[in-house]
């Protein structure tokens, strides 16, 4: 049971009002923040009104401040602003949401003169403010108010998005805005975008700003048709774009148009276009048009054409899984097979290394004549470990692709998991029979002590039962660097166990 001295809120009852009141005046002095704290406090107990009153005299506070703020100032005027918030939303929102919607607009007014105050090179000041974005969204639904005076605020949120701060305004206030706001605010965008200029490049922006917010129009008001139309009539060369002509297409195919879906996509092939940026996506906007309109056998072939040309395991498994029964198992032998034949060999290895298959993996990495590039750890460390089990010679290949990539390249940051690379293979050797082209560990481990016995950093983290008993020696105590040319005796080893492959090691 705990002490009477223990600081929990049973103990702090006890102590009386009078006495915790003077004891968090003392706590208070000197400490604006937590003044502030207490006043919030005490608005709470008169009501919402009174909450309201001291919300709009902070937030009035800091809009007249002009200080720049280091990140811990920063992050203290964010706590500030977070216990307003809390407010806005809370008791001041649920006793007057008008009244809440009025002030977020006045604490989300702050962005631009905050971003200037102080550095946000981690998005914390744009972050909050997409939150509160977000919360505003929320209390707006709830009040009564003209959809239009609601739109044209939104309208100068757009247009004075200088940091991003107002990104999501439009997703989070257009279920509040409704139609009738979401059409008044797109016939202020039209007619933005109409106003002649001759500044070429202010002019891009504008644009690029107002088709922002008309795609989002579009989306928020289930519109396919302007959301093609955008790209139709203002910039139409973007929809040969793959991945653009998708979201078009996404939106074409569940509105019944899935007819212009297809003929939109076949403009923008990534096939012939040779671009492979979006082409996942165009081929998803594609099937899903070919199974609206019931053309399984032209969607299973586009299945099969993509899950080869970019070796995708999803499209693989999503075509062998639409297959007749007992045709599956053979379609998918041959599908592996040309797979291991693909140019790219990293692509290869990748895919293999996922669906997974472990004998054909193995077979491509002992029958490629170009060396392993070692500096794709990302992908070896894990083909390792697939491969180590029943495919031991495969897997000291990669990894003597690893540990020789960190030697001939210095890499002093990577010695450690070359060390336990190399340790692994040690391991290995002991089930491999036949090594043939390969050069047997000891072997290897030779000519590593020939070609870098000097990189003492390496060599003092390899375990003593991996060194052969002739070691190189350095010169003197004082040669202990890594460099090239400079000699150190490797004497040193700390224990280590004798496991395989760990994960984490990279």
């Amino acid at each position: 049971m705990a002490g009477s001295s223990s600081l929990n809120a049973k103990n702090l009852e006890a102590l009386g009002a009078a006495k915790l009141a003077q004891l968090l005046l003392t706590l208070s002095e000197g400490d604006a923040g937590a003044k502030r704290l207490l006043r919030l406090a005490l608005a709470e107990q008169k009501g919402p009104a009174e909450i309201a009153r001291e919300v709009r005299k902070r937030l009035a506070t800091i809009e007249r401040s002009g200080s720049f703020l280091d990140d811990h100032q920063r992050d203290v005027l964010l706590k500030d602003l977070e216990r307003q918030r809390l407010a806005l939303s809370g008791p001041i929102a649920d006793h007057n949401p008008a009244l809440a919607v009025e002030l977020f607009w006045d604490l989300l007014a702050l962005a631009e003169g905050l971003f200037e105050r102080c550095d946000d090179s981690d998005a914390a000041v744009r972050d909050f403010f997409h939150q509160s974005s977000a919360a505003l969204g929320q209390v707006a639904q709830k009040a009564p108010g003209e959809p239009k005076a609601l739109a044209d605020q939104v309208y100068a949120a757009i247009v004075s998005n200088g940091y991003g701060q107002f990104d999501p305004i439009l997703r989070d206030l257009g279920p509040a805005l409704g139609p009738e706001g979401l059409l008044h605010l797109r016939q202020r965008l039209e007619a933005l975008r109409a106003r002649g200029t001759n500044n070429e490049r202010a002019k891009t922006h504008r644009d690029l700003t107002v088709r922002i917010a008309m795609l989002g129009i579009a989306d928020a008001l289930g519109d396919a048709e302007a959301y093609w139309a955008e790209y139709r009539d203002h910039d139409p060369g973007a929809l040969t774009v793959p991945a653009i002509a998708a979201e078009v297409a996404q939106r074409l195919t569940p509105a019944g148009r899935a007819e212009e879906a297809l003929t939109l996509l076949q403009g923008a092939d990534p096939g012939l276009a040779k671009r492979r940026a979006g082409a996942e996506d165009w081929c998803d906007a594609r099937l899903a048009a070919l199974e609206a309109l019931n053309r399984q056998d032209e969607a299973q072939q586009q299945r099969w054409e993509y899950a080869l040309m970019e070796l995708s395991p999803r499209h693989l498994r999503d075509y062998l899984k639409r297959l007749p029964a007992f045709e599956d198992a053979a379609a998918e032998e041959r599908t592996l097979d040309l797979v291991a034949e693909h140019d790219d060999l990293l692509e290869a290895l990748w895919f293999l290394l996922h669906w997974p298959e472990p004998r054909r993996a193995a077979r491509l990495v002992l029958a490629t004549p170009k060396p392993l590039n070692g500096d794709f750890y990302a992908l070896l460390v894990p083909l390792a470990e697939l491969l180590e089990k029943n495919h031991p010679l495969a897997a000291t290949r990669c990894l003597r692709a690893m540990v020789d990539f960190s030697l001939l390249k210095a890499r002093s940051k990577r010695y450690s998991h070359a060390a336990r690379h190399l340790q692994t293979c040690h391991v290995l050797a002991r089930g491999i029979k036949d090594w043939g082209d390969l050069e047997d560990h000891s072997t290897y481990v030779a000519r590593l002590h020939r070609d870098h016995g000097r990189k003492y950093g390496f060599w003092s983290l390899v375990p003593k039962e991996v060194v052969p008993e002739a070691k190189p020696t350095g010169t003197s105590k004082a040669a202990k660097s890594d460099g090239p040319g400079q000699a150190a005796s490797p004497t040193a080893s700390p224990a280590a166990s004798d496991g395989l492959l760990q994960p984490g090691l990279w």
